[in-house]
Protein backbone atom coordinates (compact mmCIF):
# COMPACT_ATOMS: atom_id res chain seq x y z
CA UNK A 1 0.00 0.00 0.00
CA UNK A 2 1.46 3.45 -1.26
CA UNK A 3 2.42 6.61 1.19
CA UNK A 4 1.27 9.77 0.54
CA UNK A 5 2.70 13.06 2.52
CA UNK A 6 3.56 10.95 5.41
CA UNK A 7 0.04 9.09 5.33
CA UNK A 8 -1.11 6.00 4.64
CA UNK A 9 -2.62 5.86 1.09
CA UNK A 10 -5.88 4.07 0.23
CA UNK A 11 -5.53 0.58 -1.70
CA UNK A 12 -6.46 2.72 -4.81
CA UNK A 13 -4.85 5.85 -4.98
CA UNK A 14 -2.81 8.48 -2.84
CA UNK A 15 -3.68 11.61 -1.26
CA UNK A 16 -2.37 13.46 -3.88
CA UNK A 17 -3.80 11.24 -6.86
CA UNK A 18 -7.46 11.45 -5.22
CA UNK A 19 -6.97 15.24 -4.45
CA UNK A 20 -6.02 15.91 -8.16
CA UNK A 21 -9.16 13.68 -9.22
CA UNK A 22 -11.61 15.53 -7.48
CA UNK A 23 -9.58 19.15 -8.54
CA UNK A 24 -10.26 17.81 -12.17
CA UNK A 25 -13.44 16.63 -12.72
CA UNK A 26 -14.45 19.20 -10.41
CA UNK A 27 -13.44 21.94 -12.87
CA UNK A 28 -15.47 19.87 -15.58
CA UNK A 29 -18.40 20.27 -13.71
CA UNK A 30 -18.52 24.18 -12.98
CA UNK A 31 -16.96 24.61 -17.18
CA UNK A 32 -19.92 22.80 -18.15
CA UNK A 33 -22.44 24.44 -15.99
CA UNK A 34 -21.07 27.69 -16.77
CA UNK A 35 -21.18 26.67 -20.48
CA UNK A 36 -25.11 25.77 -20.31
CA UNK A 37 -25.20 29.44 -18.65
CA UNK A 38 -23.44 31.21 -21.61
CA UNK A 39 -25.63 29.39 -23.89
CA UNK A 40 -28.37 30.15 -22.54
CA UNK A 41 -27.73 34.15 -22.90
CA UNK A 42 -27.36 33.11 -26.60
CA UNK A 43 -23.39 33.48 -26.46
CA UNK A 44 -22.79 29.90 -27.84
CA UNK A 45 -24.04 29.13 -30.71
CA UNK A 46 -25.09 26.11 -32.75
CA UNK A 47 -25.05 22.50 -30.70
CA UNK A 48 -23.51 22.27 -27.32
CA UNK A 49 -23.54 18.97 -25.28
CA UNK A 50 -23.01 18.54 -21.75
CA UNK A 51 -20.38 16.07 -19.81
CA UNK A 52 -22.16 16.91 -16.75
CA UNK A 53 -22.03 13.07 -14.46
CA UNK A 54 -19.78 11.47 -16.94
CA UNK A 55 -16.85 13.49 -15.53
CA UNK A 56 -14.76 10.47 -13.85
CA UNK A 57 -14.37 8.76 -17.30
CA UNK A 58 -12.17 10.86 -18.97
CA UNK A 59 -10.24 11.63 -15.33
CA UNK A 60 -9.67 8.14 -14.78
CA UNK A 61 -8.88 7.31 -18.38
CA UNK A 62 -5.89 10.44 -18.77
CA UNK A 63 -4.60 9.22 -15.40
CA UNK A 64 -4.05 5.82 -17.12
CA UNK A 65 -1.27 7.51 -19.98
CA UNK A 66 1.53 8.88 -20.55
CA UNK A 67 2.70 12.05 -22.12
CA UNK A 68 2.58 11.73 -26.02
CA UNK A 69 -0.39 9.48 -26.03
CA UNK A 70 -3.64 10.39 -27.69
CA UNK A 71 -7.48 10.84 -27.68
CA UNK A 72 -9.97 11.33 -30.12
CA UNK A 73 -13.82 11.42 -29.32
CA UNK A 74 -16.82 12.58 -30.21
CA UNK A 75 -18.90 15.75 -29.65
CA UNK A 76 -19.61 15.52 -25.89
CA UNK A 77 -16.10 16.56 -25.79
CA UNK A 78 -15.03 19.85 -23.13
CA UNK A 79 -14.65 17.25 -20.66
CA UNK A 80 -11.82 15.28 -22.73
CA UNK A 81 -10.60 18.95 -23.67
CA UNK A 82 -9.78 19.66 -20.18
CA UNK A 83 -8.88 16.37 -18.89
CA UNK A 84 -5.87 16.39 -21.76
CA UNK A 85 -4.93 19.43 -20.10
CA UNK A 86 -6.12 21.92 -22.59
CA UNK A 87 -6.91 25.57 -20.89
CA UNK A 88 -10.20 26.32 -20.01
CA UNK A 89 -9.76 29.97 -21.50
CA UNK A 90 -9.19 28.26 -25.02
CA UNK A 91 -11.74 26.09 -24.92
CA UNK A 92 -14.55 28.45 -23.91
CA UNK A 93 -13.67 31.21 -26.50
CA UNK A 94 -13.65 28.63 -28.99
CA UNK A 95 -17.53 27.84 -27.53
CA UNK A 96 -18.25 31.76 -28.00
CA UNK A 97 -16.74 31.48 -31.24
CA UNK A 98 -13.41 34.06 -30.35
CA UNK A 99 -10.63 34.36 -32.10
CA UNK A 100 -8.87 32.92 -28.73
CA UNK A 101 -10.25 29.67 -29.01
CA UNK A 102 -8.66 26.58 -29.71
CA UNK A 103 -9.87 26.57 -33.65
CA UNK A 104 -9.71 30.67 -33.57
CA UNK A 105 -12.93 30.59 -33.15
CA UNK A 106 -13.99 28.36 -36.49
CA UNK A 107 -14.64 24.96 -35.09
CA UNK A 108 -17.17 25.48 -31.94
CA UNK A 109 -18.41 23.02 -29.66
CA UNK A 110 -17.60 19.59 -31.56
CA UNK A 111 -14.15 20.64 -33.30
CA UNK A 112 -11.33 21.65 -31.03
CA UNK A 113 -8.03 20.08 -31.68
CA UNK A 114 -4.41 20.34 -29.38
CA UNK A 115 -1.67 18.72 -31.58
CA UNK A 116 0.64 19.90 -28.14
CA UNK A 117 -1.80 17.88 -25.58
CA UNK A 118 -2.17 15.19 -28.14
CA UNK A 119 -5.67 15.97 -28.77
CA UNK A 120 -7.44 15.21 -31.89
CA UNK A 121 -11.03 16.17 -31.87
CA UNK A 122 -13.95 16.63 -31.38
CA UNK A 123 -15.74 15.07 -34.14
CA UNK A 124 -19.36 15.52 -35.09
CA UNK A 125 -20.29 12.75 -37.27
CA UNK A 126 -21.13 10.07 -35.28
CA UNK A 127 -19.06 6.85 -34.90
CA UNK A 128 -16.36 8.80 -37.65
CA UNK A 129 -13.50 9.42 -34.67
CA UNK A 130 -13.56 5.78 -34.14
CA UNK A 131 -11.82 5.40 -37.51
CA UNK A 132 -10.20 7.93 -37.01
CA UNK A 133 -8.89 7.05 -33.99
CA UNK A 134 -8.04 3.44 -35.11
CA UNK A 135 -5.68 5.61 -37.75
CA UNK A 136 -3.96 7.33 -35.36
CA UNK A 137 -2.92 4.07 -33.89
CA UNK A 138 -2.09 2.59 -37.08
CA UNK A 139 0.39 5.47 -37.44
CA UNK A 140 1.67 4.94 -33.97
CA UNK A 141 3.09 0.97 -34.77
CA UNK A 142 4.00 2.24 -38.21
CA UNK A 143 6.22 4.81 -36.61
CA UNK A 144 7.25 2.41 -33.78
CA UNK A 145 6.85 5.49 -31.40
CA UNK A 146 5.48 3.57 -28.34
CA UNK A 147 1.93 5.66 -28.43
CA UNK A 148 -1.34 4.51 -27.71
CA UNK A 149 -4.54 5.89 -28.71
CA UNK A 150 -7.50 6.41 -26.32
CA UNK A 151 -10.89 6.51 -28.77
CA UNK A 152 -13.65 6.81 -27.16
CA UNK A 153 -17.66 6.79 -28.60
CA UNK A 154 -20.73 6.60 -27.27
CA UNK A 155 -23.37 3.82 -26.75
CA UNK A 156 -25.59 5.38 -29.77
CA UNK A 157 -22.42 5.12 -32.12
CA UNK A 158 -22.03 1.64 -30.79
CA UNK A 159 -24.39 0.43 -33.77
CA UNK A 160 -22.45 2.19 -36.76
CA UNK A 161 -20.90 0.21 -39.58
CA UNK A 162 -17.64 1.57 -39.17
CA UNK A 163 -17.02 0.93 -35.54
CA UNK A 164 -16.58 -2.42 -36.19
CA UNK A 165 -14.69 -2.36 -40.01
CA UNK A 166 -12.20 -0.69 -37.32
CA UNK A 167 -12.34 -3.15 -34.59
CA UNK A 168 -11.87 -5.84 -37.49
CA UNK A 169 -8.47 -4.47 -38.44
CA UNK A 170 -7.36 -3.08 -35.02
CA UNK A 171 -7.46 -6.41 -34.12
CA UNK A 172 -5.71 -8.01 -36.98
CA UNK A 173 -3.22 -5.73 -37.37
CA UNK A 174 -2.66 -5.51 -33.15
CA UNK A 175 -2.69 -2.05 -33.37
CA UNK A 176 -2.27 0.30 -30.10
CA UNK A 177 -5.59 1.49 -29.61
CA UNK A 178 -7.85 1.36 -26.59
CA UNK A 179 -12.04 1.85 -27.53
CA UNK A 180 -13.84 3.25 -24.68
CA UNK A 181 -17.57 3.17 -24.87
CA UNK A 182 -19.12 6.05 -22.85
CA UNK A 183 -22.48 4.14 -22.44
CA UNK A 184 -24.40 7.60 -20.63
CA UNK A 185 -27.63 5.10 -21.16
CA UNK A 186 -29.26 6.88 -23.95
CA UNK A 187 -28.64 7.44 -27.54
CA UNK A 188 -30.13 10.88 -27.87
CA UNK A 189 -33.50 10.15 -26.45
CA UNK A 190 -33.94 6.51 -26.95
CA UNK A 191 -32.40 3.84 -24.53
CA UNK A 192 -30.43 2.17 -25.04
CA UNK A 193 -32.88 -0.84 -24.00
CA UNK A 194 -34.93 -0.03 -27.23
CA UNK A 195 -31.68 0.32 -29.47
CA UNK A 196 -29.85 -2.34 -29.29
CA UNK A 197 -29.76 -5.99 -29.34
CA UNK A 198 -26.57 -6.74 -27.10
CA UNK A 199 -26.66 -4.00 -24.46
CA UNK A 200 -23.67 -5.53 -22.65
CA UNK A 201 -21.59 -3.52 -24.96
CA UNK A 202 -18.18 -4.32 -23.64
CA UNK A 203 -19.17 -8.12 -25.46
CA UNK A 204 -18.91 -5.98 -29.03
CA UNK A 205 -15.36 -6.75 -29.74
CA UNK A 206 -15.97 -10.69 -29.17
CA UNK A 207 -16.25 -11.64 -32.44
CA UNK A 208 -13.32 -9.94 -33.30
CA UNK A 209 -11.09 -11.47 -30.56
CA UNK A 210 -10.95 -8.06 -28.34
CA UNK A 211 -11.42 -8.72 -25.09
CA UNK A 212 -13.78 -6.36 -23.05
CA UNK A 213 -14.47 -5.32 -19.90
CA UNK A 214 -17.53 -3.61 -18.30
CA UNK A 215 -16.36 -0.44 -15.51
CA UNK A 216 -18.35 1.81 -12.91
CA UNK A 217 -17.87 4.80 -15.07
CA UNK A 218 -18.73 6.99 -11.68
CA UNK A 219 -16.03 5.89 -9.62
CA UNK A 220 -12.74 7.09 -11.20
CA UNK A 221 -10.23 5.12 -9.14
CA UNK A 222 -11.89 1.99 -10.93
CA UNK A 223 -11.81 3.73 -14.34
CA UNK A 224 -8.32 4.08 -13.47
CA UNK A 225 -7.22 1.00 -13.02
CA UNK A 226 -8.86 -0.33 -15.93
CA UNK A 227 -7.42 1.77 -18.17
CA UNK A 228 -4.14 1.14 -16.97
CA UNK A 229 -4.62 -2.37 -17.84
CA UNK A 230 -6.15 -1.45 -21.45
CA UNK A 231 -3.34 1.13 -22.32
CA UNK A 232 -0.22 -1.47 -20.96
CA UNK A 233 -1.94 -4.15 -23.11
CA UNK A 234 -1.62 -2.21 -25.76
CA UNK A 235 1.72 -0.75 -25.32
CA UNK A 236 3.09 -4.17 -24.98
CA UNK A 237 2.12 -5.31 -28.23
CA UNK A 238 -1.39 -7.24 -27.86
CA UNK A 239 -3.54 -4.59 -29.55
CA UNK A 240 -6.97 -3.27 -28.48
CA UNK A 241 -9.46 -3.51 -25.45
CA UNK A 242 -12.74 -2.43 -25.31
CA UNK A 243 -13.66 -0.60 -22.34
CA UNK A 244 -17.76 -0.13 -21.33
CA UNK A 245 -17.66 3.09 -18.90
CA UNK A 246 -21.38 2.55 -17.00
CA UNK A 247 -21.81 6.44 -17.02
CA UNK A 248 -24.73 8.64 -16.82
CA UNK A 249 -25.32 12.41 -17.72
CA UNK A 250 -27.81 14.51 -15.79
CA UNK A 251 -28.39 16.96 -18.80
CA UNK A 252 -30.76 16.70 -22.04
CA UNK A 253 -28.44 14.81 -25.46
CA UNK A 254 -27.80 18.52 -26.20
CA UNK A 255 -28.80 22.30 -24.42
CA UNK A 256 -31.93 22.03 -27.03
CA UNK A 257 -33.46 18.56 -25.59
CA UNK A 258 -35.41 18.74 -22.41
CA UNK A 259 -35.12 15.04 -21.91
CA UNK A 260 -38.58 14.33 -21.34
CA UNK A 261 -38.17 10.84 -22.35
CA UNK A 262 -36.53 9.93 -18.91
CA UNK A 263 -38.32 10.42 -15.10
CA UNK A 264 -36.92 13.15 -13.10
CA UNK A 265 -36.96 10.33 -10.07
CA UNK A 266 -34.50 8.30 -12.22
CA UNK A 267 -31.96 11.66 -12.72
CA UNK A 268 -32.41 12.28 -8.96
CA UNK A 269 -31.44 8.90 -8.25
CA UNK A 270 -28.62 9.12 -10.18
CA UNK A 271 -27.29 12.20 -8.56
CA UNK A 272 -28.25 11.16 -5.13
CA UNK A 273 -26.35 7.94 -5.25
CA UNK A 274 -23.92 7.86 -7.89
CA UNK A 275 -22.58 11.31 -8.17
CA UNK A 276 -18.55 10.99 -9.53
CA UNK A 277 -18.19 14.18 -7.45
CA UNK A 278 -19.66 12.90 -4.79
CA UNK A 279 -17.90 9.69 -4.55
CA UNK A 280 -14.59 11.12 -4.76
CA UNK A 281 -14.98 13.50 -2.22
CA UNK A 282 -16.06 11.07 0.06
CA UNK A 283 -12.88 9.00 -1.03
CA UNK A 284 -10.73 12.22 0.27
CA UNK A 285 -13.07 12.79 3.73
CA UNK A 286 -13.23 8.95 4.61
CA UNK A 287 -9.32 9.31 4.61
CA UNK A 288 -8.97 12.09 6.57
CA UNK A 289 -6.67 13.74 3.08
CA UNK A 290 -9.10 16.93 3.40
CA UNK A 291 -11.48 18.47 5.46
CA UNK A 292 -14.70 20.11 3.99
CA UNK A 293 -13.32 23.88 4.55
CA UNK A 294 -10.44 22.52 2.57
CA UNK A 295 -12.37 21.02 -0.46
CA UNK A 296 -14.68 24.19 -0.29
CA UNK A 297 -11.78 26.59 -0.68
CA UNK A 298 -10.94 24.33 -4.10
CA UNK A 299 -14.52 24.73 -5.48
CA UNK A 300 -13.73 28.37 -5.14
CA UNK A 301 -10.70 28.26 -6.89
CA UNK A 302 -12.03 26.21 -9.04
CA UNK A 303 -15.39 28.97 -9.73
CA UNK A 304 -12.23 31.56 -10.13
CA UNK A 305 -10.80 29.52 -13.23
CA UNK A 306 -14.24 29.38 -14.85
CA UNK A 307 -15.64 32.86 -14.34
CA UNK A 308 -11.77 33.84 -16.02
CA UNK A 309 -12.41 31.46 -18.69
CA UNK A 310 -16.02 33.41 -19.49
CA UNK A 311 -14.18 36.74 -18.98
CA UNK A 312 -11.59 35.94 -21.28
CA UNK A 313 -14.32 34.40 -23.93
CA UNK A 314 -16.51 37.56 -23.74
CA UNK A 315 -13.30 39.82 -24.36
CA UNK A 316 -11.69 37.79 -27.11
CA UNK A 317 -12.41 39.12 -30.75
CA UNK A 318 -14.49 37.44 -33.82
CA UNK A 319 -12.21 35.81 -36.12
CA UNK A 320 -11.85 38.27 -38.61
CA UNK A 321 -13.24 38.51 -41.94
CA UNK A 322 -10.08 37.66 -43.60
CA UNK A 323 -9.69 33.87 -42.11
CA UNK A 324 -13.15 32.71 -43.34
CA UNK A 325 -11.56 30.44 -46.21
CA UNK A 326 -8.51 29.60 -43.98
CA UNK A 327 -7.81 26.35 -42.41
CA UNK A 328 -10.13 24.66 -44.78
CA UNK A 329 -9.88 22.02 -48.18
CA UNK A 330 -11.08 23.28 -50.82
Amino acid sequence: MAKANGKQASAEATKDELLQYYRDMLLIRRFEERAGQLYGMGLIGGFCHLYIGQEAVVVGMQAALTEGDQVITAYRDHGHMLAAGMEANGVMAELTGRSGGYSRGKGGSMHMFSTEKAFYGGHGIVGAQVSLGTGLAFANQYRKDGKVCLTYFGDGAANQGQVYESFNMAALWKLPVVYIVENNQYAMGTAIQRSSSETHLHKRGISFNIPGEEVDGMDVVAVREAGKRAVENARAGNGPTLLEMKTYRYRGHSMSDPAKYRTKEEVDEQKAKRDPIDHVKKLITDAGYASDDDLKAIDREIRAVVTDSATFAQESPEPDPSELMTDIYL
